[in-house]
């Protein structure tokens, strides 16, 4: 059922077709363009759907959020807010949203990089967000409402902590960050590429921004050495572990909310394999010959 779009103020009076963007989890997406002899408006109308509360989705800052990016000039510009009906209207951007194949080309990787850099360089958010916390909390949904796990899930425990202990060993000043910059939210209008989508956006590692992306995106060795050249310039030994452990802790922090999905979304969406996704790749790294080097290498105790 389409949302009562007559009820925001920008539409008032107004006749508008409307399409329904592809993509979204926790949201429909509906690109409102105006057909009457007015002031054009070409929005997207960002819904809310399920249960934000379980997922950590804190809609308030969200909006505001999305407010500094678009001052960063990165984000598309706010036009209405509306709690009451679960909506947030912002300008729809030009161009294309990313697909995996897209940072291939060293141009988009490094427009892409140089979105995050004025992303990172821009006002504050008004929370922060660390995966520790996230994962923790997450876990603790997963236990009191009995959803199902990987039988190894725990298995990981006390990696995880070593991986927490090493990225506190030389903490980074924490920037504004996405956090969630999957290919789609990446969108590219051949001059620079646009970021979209801050449901779950807050002040983080930058770091954590990157390895995000390198996983979301599967990104091989290289593309992530060289997403973070691009990024950083000259990386350090030290930087690109960060980013390949912050990658790790995206993995075994996010497959949860691909459990919690699973369990209570009523979207036809294979969130189960979601999770599983992400936790086979967290695994292989917890198991894997490279832990014990990265941990060395982003506390700065040698390769």
């Amino acid at each position: 059922m389409t949302p009562d779009l007559g009820r925001l103020a920008v539409l008032a009076g107004r006749s508008w077709s409307v399409t329904e963007l592809p993509g979204g989890l926790t949201n429909r997406n509906l690109r409102v363009t105006t057909t009457d002899e007015g002031e054009p408006l070409d929005l997207v109308v960002r819904c809310s759907q399920g249960d934000p509360g379980l997922l950590g989705i804190d809609r308030d800052a969200e909006h505001l959020n999305t407010v500094v990016a678009a001052g960063a000039g990165v984000g598309p510009g706010v036009v209405e807010y509306r709690p009451d009906l679960g909506m947030l209207v912002i300008e729809f951007l030009p161009g294309h949203p990313l697909v995996n194949d897209s940072f291939r080309d060293a141009a988009v990787l490094a427009r892409s990089a140089e979105a995050c850099r004025r992303l990172h360089a821009g006002g504050r958010f008004t929370n922060h967000f660390d995966m520790f916390e996230r994962q923790a909390g997450y876990l603790a949904v997963v236990r009191e409402r009995g959803f199902a796990l990987p039988a190894t899930y725990d298995d990981h425990a006390d990696a995880w902590e070593a991986v927490r202990r090493a990225l506190l060993t030389d903490p980074r000043p924490t920037v504004p960050c996405n956090n969630d910059l999957l290919a789609a939210n990446f969108i590219d209008d051949d001059d620079q590429v646009w970021l979209i989508d801050y449901e779950y956006s807050g002040n983080n590692d930058a770091c954590f921004e990157l390895g995000n992306t390198s996983t979301e995106c599967d990104f091989t060795p290289e593309q992530t050495e060289a997403y973070t050249e691009a990024y950083f310039g000259s990386p350090t030994a030290a930087d690109l572990a960060r980013v390949r452990l912050q990658a790790l802790c995206s993995q075994y922090g996010w497959s949860l909310w691909g459990f919690i999905q699973a369990a209570t979304s009523p979207m036809d969406f294979d969130f189960h394999g979601w999770g599983m996704e992400r936790f086979d790749k967290a695994e292989a790294t917890f198991r894997g010959p490279e832990l014990d080097r990265l941990l060395r290498e982003v506390a700065g105790t040698g390769g």
